[in-house]
């Protein structure tokens, strides 16, 4: 005798897988986030401390700077170029494993960086295999942020998507925090001497450990089930290239993201990136103050990133937008003015409003935001490749166009000030004119 099946209970069984691969996207997304966005700011911090003397020594200190923060641009350039490969085949194959190999090719290429001879071992080969490492760096990472957020975004409850997709931001946060805590720690255990010669190398060997984290929680993930109802599970679908699709039917959303990024970029590559060499070369500040600022950014944003998307879900997107970029503009000067003062106190206050309030008010809603200027066929390439054109836009030469400004200014931080206000008076008014489905 069979036992009859109730018809509530499919539905029910249904709504607990759903929220079961909700979760586990959710996951997956934030601890793949966590090991790309630590690999690929750590090498930002170490270009601020160490590149410029083993890897460009033949060149003068300004000189050497602006080179070491080239390289870290030259990962941006990148971006663009994994975001079209990655959301081409994320598109058409499936958002999982792309994220599969983002995420490996990114912890490879860190790895390999801390193995890599520097200047006085083998000439010019290293600035040349630097570089080389961080394209690499850059290629992986362009793919990683548009198929964490639709693996979020589509899988997450509908009132829910900017909380459920948060941890894509958050992994930047965690990532931000390991990088700079190791950095830091390794810095304090050993002179100067050792940390410049060694010590800078073993935070990029650590990256193994979180890829092999990540991979065993990525191979575990489901489909985006929004990607299989819409594409089917092998990507069946009659669409031409899905960038040239994206660009066709939504001609302006590539510049409202770039538009809309640069808040964001400006924010925070600004305090953790452009501080942390203008306060030591230029004010004579220890290199700890920056780093402990780093952390604590970090750390905070675990936190205020999701208390802002939830406040997002429950009030509106584009109204929490603004108002984090409306305080980025508001705080530019006065961290610039507190910086000139070594006033310590006043430093960290507006290192927080900028990347705690502006920055993660901003990052908070991007993911929803973002995405779903697209239609799902090709989302990943179009939401993907605005992405990254942005951050070679907004973001990659920040801290070497922040330095150049320094140069050229004979010193004064007036020009950066005004460069990081005006980033985000742009983002503020072009999200002032933006129509969103949650605004």
């Amino acid at each position: 005798m069979t036992t009859p099946i109730s018809p509530s209970a499919v539905p029910d069984a249904n709504s607990k897988r759903n929220r079961r691969d909700a979760r586990k996207a959710a996951l997956g997304s934030f601890v793949g986030a966590v090991v790309d966005w630590y690999d690929f700011l750590l090498y930002g911090i170490v270009a601020a401390l160490v590149f410029n003397t083993e890897f460009f020594p033949k060149v003068s200190p300004t000189m050497g700077t602006l080179a070491a923060f080239a390289t870290f641009g030259v990962g941006f350039l990148f971006r663009p170029l994994g975001g079209f490969v990655f959301g081409h085949y994320g598109d058409r194959l499936g958002r999982k494993r792309m994220l599969v190999l983002t995420v490996a090719m990114m912890g490879l290429s860190t790895a390999a960086i801390g193995l890599l001879p520097t200047f006085s071992q083998i000439g010019w080969w290293a600035p040349v295999l630097l570089v080389t490492l961080r394209a690499i760096q850059g290629f992986a990472v362009g793919g990683e942020w548009g198929g964490a957020a639709l693996m979020a975004v589509e899988s997450a409850p509908e009132r829910k998507k900017a909380f459920y997709s948060s941890g894509v931001q958050v992994g930047y946060g965690v990532g931000l925090v390991l990088s700079t805590g190791l950095v830091s720690l390794i810095s304090r255990s050993m002179d100067n001497a050792s940390f410049v010669a060694w010590g800078w190398r073993l935070p990029f060997l650590f990256s193994v450990l979180l890829v092999l984290v990540a991979l065993w929680i990525r191979s575990s993930m489901a489909e985006s089930q929004e990607f299989v109802d819409k594409v089917g599970e092998h990507g069946e679908h009659g669409l031409r290239l899905p960038i040239v699709e994206a660009l066709l039917r939504h001609p302006r959303a590539l510049l409202l993201i770039i538009a809309l990024r640069l808040a964001e970029l400006f924010t925070m590559y600004i305090v953790t990136a452009f501080a942390l060499n203008y306060s030591t070369a230029n004010l004579g500040m220890k290199r700890e103050l920056f780093l402990n600022i780093g952390l604590l950014v970090g750390a905070l944003s675990c936190v205020t990133i999701p208390c802002f998307a939830w406040l997002a879900d429950r009030f509106g997107r584009r109204r929490v937008y603004m108002l984090g970029a409306t305080i980025g503009m508001l705080s530019a000067v006065p961290f610039f003015v507190a910086l000139d003062a070594r006033a310590t106190v006043w430093i960290v206050v507006f290192a927080v409003m900028l990347a705690n309030v502006a920055h993660d008010m901003v990052v908070s809603v991007q993911q929803p935001m973002f995405t779903e200027l697209f239609g799902t066929e090709y989302r990943y390439s179009g939401a993907g490749v605005g992405y990254q054109v942005a951050s070679v836009v907004g973001g990659g030469f920040t801290p070497f166009i922040a330095v150049a400004l320094v140069n050229m200014a004979g010193g004064s931080w007036h020009p950066v000030a005004a460069y990081l206000a005006a980033g985000c008076l742009i983002s503020v008014l072009v999200a002032a004119r933006m129509k969103t489905g949650r605004a």
